[in-house]
């Protein structure tokens, strides 16, 4: 499974997601998403043993 990394404007992660359908819900609540990245395979292994994703998403 891959996830996606949210950066601002100013290149912090402001996000992660597992699809591009919730990064869509994140624009659509007005964050200012201005880059996406798919995460590394590792990177989305860690994301999903140590917790969901949207957990990240604090506007859900």
């Amino acid at each position: 499974m891959t996830f996606f990394c949210c950066y601002d404007g100013n290149g912090d992660v402001i996000a992660r997601c597992q699809t591009i359908a919730d990064v869509e819900v994140l624009r659509g609540l007005g964050r200012p998403v201005a880059k996406v990245i798919a995460m590394a395979q590792e990177e989305s292994v860690v994301c999903t043993l140590t917790d969901s994703p949207n957990a990240f998403n604090l506007d859900y």
